[in-house]
C-alpha cells in the first residue's frame, strides 16, 4: 500500500479509521491551539512580558518570539522525525502534545515583567523553544498517521482534517478567548484573565492523550518493524535516499514555503491588520475571525477529496497563482471596510512629514540605539495607521492637508505624549482613532473577503499531508518529511509576522508588509510547477 515489501495484514475497520481520524485531529486542534493562543493575545503578551513604553517595539518583540518557537521546529522535526521512524508513530506523538500542553499552561502562570523583570521575557521564550519542539513533532505525526491508515483512494479526503485542524486549533483559540471575555470583566481580563486560556491547555492535554491512548501503531510501522526494514538513522538517511534531496527542496520550498506564507497572512495577519492600524473593535475582530475560521475548516476538507480525483499538484497551483493576482486588493478591500475613514481622511488631508534622516528603526530602544526625531514621528504615524509622504528639509515638521502641526514640548522624549498629541491634532483635521465598529455590511464583506483567503489557504494546505506521505519511502517518512515542511513552516511562516511588522514599520505602508507573502509564494509556485508529479495520486513507488 505504501511502498514496503512488508505486508500490512489486516486492512483497519470503519470504525478504526474514524477513530484515527477524530484522535489524531482532536490532538492536533488542541495543539495548535496551545501555540496559535500566544498570537491571538499579542496585544496583552506585548505590554506583559516586554514592557517598553512603545507600542511598536512591543508588538514586534511578541512576533519575535513567537517566532523563536517557529525557529526550534526543525530541530523539534529532527528529534521527533528520528524517534517516529525509530520507536513509531503513536508514542511519539504522544510524546509532543503532553510537551506542548506542560508548556503552554506554563505560559499562563509565568508573573508579569513588573513583578519580576527581565526573567519574565526569559521565561516565556524558554517555554515558546518547548512549544517549537513539540509542534516540529506533532505535524508529522498525526499527518503520518492518518495516511498510514487511509487508502490510496480516500488518502487526501481522511488527511485534510488533519490540515483543517491546523485551522480548528486558531479558531479554538479565538473562541476560547471571545468565551473569556463574555465571562470576565473586561479590566479583570486585561489583568489576569487572558492567563485562563492558557491554563486551559492541562484539560484539553488530559481529553487528547485519553483519546491518543486508545489508538493502536500505523499498520505500516508495525509492519516494516515486523520485516526490519526500520531505518537504522533516519536523519541521515533522509538526505542520502536516491532522489530525496530534490523531494525534500520542493516539499520545503513548493509546498510548505507556498501553503505556510498564505496561512499565517490568511489569519495572523489579517487579525493583526483589522485590530492594529484598522482600529476595529478586539472583540468585533474575534468574532469576524472565529467565523471566518470555522467556514474555511470546510475549505480544506473538500479540497483535499478533490485531489484524490485530479492529484496533489493542480489546487496547490491554482491557489498560489490566484494568490498572486489577490493577495494585494483583498486586503485593499478589507482596509476600506474595516475603516473607510482613515483612508479617506488621508486623501483629503495628506500627512507630510519634513526633515532629515526620516527613517524608522523599530529596534532602536531594544539595542539602545538613538531614534532619530523624524524616525520617531514616522513610527508613530505608522503604529496609528496613517500613510504619509516625506520631504527632505533642515527642520522637522509634520503638515495635515497644509495646516503644520505645533509640536509639544515633550514629543521628541516621551512615546506616550507623542502619540496622543499627534492623533489629537489629526483629530481635529478630520481623522478619526476611535475604535471601529462598522456597518453589518460592510461585516459581511470583511468575512468574504477572509474566506477567499481561507479558500485560498486550503486550495494550497488541504492535500499536503496526503502529498508529503506519498513524496517519500515509508522507513524515513516521519523524518523526511517533517524536516522540509517544519524548515519552511518554521521559518518561511513563523517569521513572517515579525517580517510583514518590520517592513510595515520600516515603509510606514500597512500593505507592504503583504510583499513578503507575495516573493514567497511567487518562488514557491515555479518549484512546485517544476517539481510536484502531475496527474492522479500515487504512492511512492509508482513515483519513486
Amino acid at each position: 500500500m505504501t511502498g514496503t515489501s512488508a505486508t500490512v495484514e489486516r486492512e483497519p475497520s470503519q470504525k478504526e479509521i474514524k477513530l484515527v481520524i477524530g484522535a489524531s485531529s482532536a490532538g492536533t486542534i488542541f495543539e495548535w491551539y496551545d501555540f496559535f493562543i500566544y498570537g491571538t493575545l499579542f496585544y496583552i503578551i506585548g505590554p506583559t512580558f516586554f514592557p517598553s513604553g512603545n507600542e511598536t517595539l512591543e508588538i514586534l518583540l511578541v512576533w519575535a518570539t513567537f517566532a523563536i518557537g517557529f525557529g526550534f521546529r526543525p530541530v523539534g522535526a529532527i528529534l521527533f522525525g528520528y524517534l517516529g521512524d525509530k520507536l513509531g508513530r503513536k508514542y511519539t506523538f504522544l510524546v509532543t502534545v503532553t510537551l506542548m500542553g506542560i508548556a503552554t499552561a506554563g505560559v499562563g502562570l509565568i508573573p508579569s515583567a513588573a513583578s519580576i523583570g527581565i526573567a519574565a521575557p526569559i521565561i516565556v521564550i524558554l517555554l515558546r523553544v518547548l512549544q517549537g519542539l513539540a509542534l516540529g513533532g506533532e505535524y508529522g505525526g498525526a499527518a503520518i498517521y492518518v495516511a498510514e491508515h487511509a487508502d490510496a483512494d480516500k488518502r487526501g479526503y481522511f488527511t485534510s482534517f488533519i490540515q483543517a485542524s491546523v485551522a480548528g486549533g486558531f479558531v479554538l483559540s479565538i473562541a476560547v478567548v471571545i468565551a473569556c471575555r463574555v465571562l470576565i470583566p473586561e479590566q479583570a481580563f486585561l489583568d489576569w484573565g487572558w492567563r485562563v486560556p492558557f491554563l486551559l491547555s492541562i484539560v484539553l492535554l488530559g481529553i487528547s492523550l485519553w483519546m491518543r491512548l486508545k489508538l493502536n501503531e500505523s499498520p505500516v510501522f508495525k509492519a516494516m518493524k515486523e520485516a526490519g526494514e526500520t531505518a537504522g538513522n533516519p536523519f541521515v538517511e533522509s538526505f542520502t535516499y536516491p532522489g530525496n534531496k530534490k523531494r525534500i527542496f520542493v516539499a520545503l520550498f513548493g509546498v510548505t514555503g507556498v501553503l505556510t506564507t498564505i496561512w499565517y497572512t490568511a489569519f495572523f495577519s489579517g487579525l493583526s491588520f483589522l485590530r492594529g492600524p484598522m482600529r476595529v473593535e478586539d472583540s468585533l475582530v474575534e468574532i469576524i475571525l472565529l467565523i471566518a475560521g470555522i467556514v474555511s475548516m470546510a475549505f480544506y476538507v473538500v479540497v483535499g477529496k478533490w485531489s484524490d480525483r485530479v492529484g496533489r499538484k493542480k489546487p496547490i497551483i491554482i491557489g498560489a497563482l490566484l494568490t498572486l493576482v489577490t493577495l494585494f486588493p483583498i486586503f485593499w478591500a478589507m482596509g476600506n471596510l474595516a475603516n473607510p475613514g482613515l483612508a479617506e481622511s488621508a486623501k483629503a488631508r495628506p500627512v507630510v512629514v519634513s526633515g532629515t534622516q526620516c527613517v524608522t528603526d523599530p529596534f532602536a530602544d531594544l539595542f539602545d540605539r538613538t531614534q532619530t526625531s523624524c524616525g520617531q514621528v514616522l513610527e508613530t504615524l505608522t503604529a496609528s495607521g496613517v500613510s504619509y509622504t516625506i520631504e527632505e528639509s533642515d527642520t522637522l515638521g509634520v503638515t495635515v492637508g497644509g495646516t503644520p502641526v505645533v509640536f509639544g514640548d515633550d514629543w521628541l522624549t516621551d512615546g506616550a505624549s507623542r502619540r496622543d498629541g499627534l492623533q489629537d491634532a489629526l483629530s481635529n483635521e478630520g481623522f478619526d482613532f476611535s475604535k471601529q465598529t462598522p456597518p453589518f455590511t460592510s461585516i459581511l464583506g470583511i468575512i468574504g473577503l477572509l474566506l477567499v483567503l481561507g479558500l485560498l489557504s486550503a486550495l494550497t494546505y488541504g492535500s499536503v499531508a496526503a502529498l508529503l506521505s506519498e513524496m517519500f519511502p515509508p522507513k524515513i517518512r516521519y523524518s523526511s518529511m517533517s524536516i522540509p515542511y517544519h524548515i519552511g513552516a518554521g521559518y518561511l511562516g513563523g517569521f513572517l509576522p515579525l517580517i510583514a511588522g518590520f517592513i510595515v514599520a520600516r515603509t510606514g505602508d500597512v500593505y507592504a508588509g503583504l510583499w513578503y507573502t507575495w516573493a514567497v509564494v511567487a518562488f514557491g509556485v515555479v518549484v512546485a510547477w517544476w517539481g510536484l508529479p502531475s496527474g492522479p495520486p500515487r504512492d511512492f513507488d509508482d513515483n519513486g
